[in-house]
Formats: structure tokens, C-alpha cells, sequence
């Protein structure tokens, strides 16, 4: 390890530390301290391995803000023997990226001493600025760590993804935000431990859930929080959930997904769709995706109730409810929450019938407690059997017949279960089935008298 490097970096560090963002300040220092993307940097892991034996190649780090990934790269500036360079990518041109590859192949040729470059936001840089880097890349000249919130795919040229190991990180998980918290809380060097914080659960809550996996708008919110609310007369800041609304501009909703509120929700709102209420059905919904609700929970209420309440009196409802649910997974928030709406609206304002739900009910119950009934011959399967047991024989094919009806026995003990509403198109499907029945009551009343 350059021992002078390292010492000089968390020198200037500590001068930094009064003033910069908390984020910044309690940015870990070691892979140790490091929180989340244990995928990728786990005991064992490929990134993790090549961070420790300083022989990291170039590398793109990809993935939403605030999980670790210009933490990471200071980390392995403090780790690395090679010299380190940090540029953004909307601040330098050609000529700046050019000027640092001209001295990095001078500082190899002179003591052999390579170069790593980081440029942050780098699918900012322009086709020409990304060709700039790609031969020195290539001959490594300069160790690349590009680091990005886009998809590197769309915004980093082939050449260059080519000659880059690509690291995708992740959201960090509520109880890795939890961890940050608590740190930032109790570190009297670099955090507010100097501070006596009361934070209330509602609060603590609010900040993680709210941040949704970005560590750095959590700490931002603490500190803002921290800092603007005067002491009370014991010198105690109370950090309740008021002010952690004013810290993330966001209101505090009461909401727990492993508790009642979130069945009651869920029940509020299947409730107002079969309730033809779309304007409850909208509020619930999004109160609940406000909360984090996962969306493809609130997608499969929309599919059930769609079957459920609404049914054959609209057979279009489930197919808008299922294209929703695809959606949802294709899209992705925040914009799924715009299928999931129609979906939703759809639903409330179809005419309803839970007919089909009524006669599956019915039916499971004549099968658990009636009469179990053998299959007919007639409906039996022909193909092994047909000629030594007589399997399909006499089966009539309803195509063969008017109408493609033809009345004949298909189940035992006749038993009617589903009885269609009026409303939408089951009252079509009233009409015909009144039509298929009154056929079947003629046909045996024909029957009837011939015996």
C-alpha cells in the first residue's frame, strides 16, 4: 500500500470533515465498514478479492444513487499502490482526460507505477470523449472505474463495456439503512454522536422506509434534522416524525406491511373497486404504493378482484388486470403505478357479477360433502380403451349439431351451480344458457314420454 497516499487522503479527510455533508463524512473507510452489496463484495467475492490484492482491472460500477459506489472507489484509492485520478464526467473534456493519460503513461515509463482513473457520472461523456479513453484502456496505460446511476448498456460505447468488468449495485435493504443510521448516531468523530438525539421509532422509521435504499438522502435527512431542531431544556434534540417529514419533504404515513394496516389497505381497496367507487379504489392504491407497498401485491389484488367481483359481466376486466400485472414487471415504479390506475378504475366501474366465484364455491362444496359422481362412459377418454370397455361411445360432438348444441349427459345427478347475473354481457350469457337449458328440459321431456 502507498502508505503516503493513504496517509495524505485521510489527512485531508479529517480537514474536510467539519464541513462537508454528513454522507461524507461517514463514508466507510475500509471495506469492513462498507454496507450492502455483499453479492458483490462478500468474503469470497470477486470484487471484494481483486479490491484486497490491488489487481482491480477496469470496472464500471452501475446502480442507483446512494448505494456505495463512490464510497467503494474511495476505499480502493486508499487501498491501491497505483496513483489515483478523480474527474467527473460533466466537468472534463477531451483535452482534461487526454492531459491525465499523457501523464500516467510518463509516470509508468518513468518508476512503472500505474494509473487509476475514476470519473464519476460517466455516461455523461460523449462518444468521443468515451473513443478518447479506449486505447490507453486497452493497453492499460490507465486502470478505468467508471461509475454510473444509468444503465451502462445504453450509455457506455461496446468497446469500452468490452474491456470493463461491470458491477451492478443494489438498493440497500431497510436494516442496512438501519445500521448507517445507527452509526451516524453513536461516531462522535465524524457523525452527530456529539449531539444528544432522541429519535422516536415513527421517525426512524419514516427516514428508512422514505429513502428507499439510498444511504446518503437518509444521512442528509439526519443531519438536517439534527441541526435544525433546537434542544429541549435538557439539551436533547427530538427528532420525532414531524421532523422527519420536514426533512424529506415527505408526509409520514402510518403503514406497516407486516402488520393490520397493511391487510386493512388492501381490504379498503379491493372493497371500493367491487364497490364501483373508482375514486377510494385510486386512494387506497396510492396511499398504499406511497407507503412502498410492493406493486405487483397491489397488481394481484386487481387480477382477483377482477375475477371475483366483476367476472363474466365484463370479461375484458381480467385481461386488463393481468396486461397491468405485466405491466408492472416489465415498467417498474414509479410508472407502473399508471397500468395499475387504469387497471384499477376498470375494475370499479365495471358492471359486476360474482357469479362464476359463487358457483366455484358451490361446486367445491357438492364435491367435499355430495355425491361423488363416476365419469360417463360416454365422456371417457376413447383413445385406449375404446373398443373392450367402451369408452366414448356414443358421445355426440356438439358440432355435428343446430347451433353446436346438442343436449346429452355430462355429469350425473345433475346438479346447477352457476346461475349468471344480468348484468354487462352475463346477461347475454343468461339468455344463452335459459336457451341451452330449456333445449335440454324439451329433449328429456321427449324422452320422458317415449319410456
Amino acid at each position: 500500500m502507498n502508505y503516503m497516499k493513504q496517509t495524505e487522503l485521510f489527512a485531508s479527510t479529517k480537514k474536510e470533515n467539519k464541513t462537508a455533508p454528513l454522507a461524507n463524512r461517514m463514508a466507510p473507510r475500509t471495506l469492513d465498514e462498507f454496507a450492502g452489496q455483499e453479492k458483490i463484495l462478500g468474503q469470497g467475492k470477486l470484487l471484494r478479492r481483486t479490491v484486497e490484492s490491488d489487481r482491480l482491472g477496469s470496472v464500471i460500477f452501475y446502480g442507483p444513487p446512494g448505494t456505495g459506489k463512490s464510497a467503494l472507489a474511495k476505499i480502493i484509492a486508499l487501498t491501491t499502490k497505483s496513483h489515483f485520478e478523480e474527474t467527473n464526467a460533466v466537468m472534463a473534456g477531451v483535452a482534461d482526460i487526454r492531459k491525465i493519460i499523457e501523464q500516467a503513461k510518463m509516470r509508468l515509463a518513468a518508476n512503472s507505477q500505474k494509473t487509476t482513473l475514476l470519473i464519476d457520472e460517466i455516461h455523461h461523456f460523449n462518444r468521443s470523449q468515451q473513443d478518447a479513453l479506449l486505447p490507453d484502456v486497452e493497453k492499460g496505460n490507465i486502470t478505468l472505474i467508471g461509475i454510473t446511476t444509468e444503465n451502462p448498456y445504453f450509455y457506455v460505447n461496446k468497446a469500452l463495456l468490452s474491456r470493463s468488468v461491470l458491477f451492478e449495485f443494489e438498493k440497500l435493504t431497510e436494516s442496512h439503512l438501519k445500521k448507517i443510521l445507527e452509526l451516524a448516531l453513536a461516531d462522535a468523530e465524524r457523525g452527530l454522536g456529539k449531539y444528544k438525539v432522541d429519535i422516536s421509532p415513527d421517525a426512524r422509521k419514516h427516514l428508512i422506509k422514505t429513502c428507499e435504499g439510498d444511504a446518503r438522502r437518509l444521512l442528509n435527512a439526519l443531519e438536517i434534522g439534527v441541526l435544525t431542531t433546537r434542544p429541549d431544556q435538557r439539551g436533547c434534540v427530538n427528532f420525532d416524525v414531524k421532523v422527519a417529514e420536514e426533512s424529506l419533504q415527505k408526509k409520514f404515513i402510518l403503514y406497516d406491511k407486516s402488520s393490520d394496516e397493511h391487510y386493512d389497505h388492501a381490504s379498503a381497496f379491493i372493497k371500493s373497486m367491487r364497490g364501483s367507487d373508482p375514486d377510494a379504489a385510486l386512494y387506497w392504491m396510492s396511499k398504499m404504493l406511497a407507503a412502498g407497498e410492493d406493486p405487483r401485491f397491489v397488481a394481484r389484488r386487481i387480477v382477483i378482484c377482477a375475477s371475483e367481483d366483476v367476472g363474466n359481466a365484463d370479461p375484458n376486466a381480467l385481461v386488463l388486470a393481468c396486461a397491468a400485472l405485466d405491466a408492472v414487471e416489465f415498467v417498474g415504479m414509479p410508472e407502473a403505478r399508471i397500468p395499475l390506475a387504469q387497471a384499477a378504475v376498470y375494475i370499479a366501474t365495471a358492471p359486476k357479477s360474482n357469479a362464476s366465484y359463487a358457483a366455484l364455491r358451490k361446486a367445491e362444496k357438492e364435491v367435499a360433502q355430495g355425491k361423488t359422481r363416476p365419469v360417463p362412459d360416454h365422456l371417457k377418454d376413447p383413445n385406449m380403451d375404446s373398443e373392450a370397455r367402451g369408452h366414448g361411445k356414443g358421445y355426440k360432438y356438439p358440432h355435428d349439431y343446430p347451433a353446436n348444441f346438442v343436449e346429452q349427459e355430462y355429469m350425473p345427478d345433475k346438479a346447477v351451480f352457476y346461475d349468471p347475473g344480468g348484468q354487462g354481457y352475463e346477461a347475454e350469457i343468461r339468455k344463452r344458457i335459459e336457451n341451452w337449458r330449456k333445449k335440454s328440459a324439451d329433449a328429456q321431456g321427449r324422452k320422458n314420454q317415449k319410456g
